[in-house]
């Protein structure tokens, strides 16, 4: 089960992730903040609120938001994915 195990902030609606796999890197939230539940969170004040919840295992805000792990997972390997691409097309280029 895939789960947080840590998470900082880093600057505007990016934060710095690292799950229990071991998987880790920089998302940013700034396209995902719409919506009733993640709209508040355009309050940059109330983003950087956030906690890592152990009891679900994900980044929670006080409002009731919430990310379900495996859409971090996911998000963080396409991240990883496309850097190694632009890393081999910039090597071969």
């Amino acid at each position: 089960m895939i789960e947080v195990t840590d998470a900082k902030h880093i600057g505007g609606y990016r934060l710095e992730v690292q799950l229990n796999d071991g998987t880790s890197g920089t998302i940013d939230f700034d396209e995902l903040l719409w919506g009733p539940v993640f709209a508040p969170l355009r309050d940059l004040a109330v983003f950087k609120q956030f906690h890592v919840s152990r009891d679900f295992g994900t980044l929670v805000w006080a409002n009731g938001a919430d990310v379900a792990p495996e859409w971090l997972h996911a998000r963080l390997k396409k991240t990883q994915t496309l850097s190694k691409v632009a890393e081999q097309q910039a090597h071969y280029g």
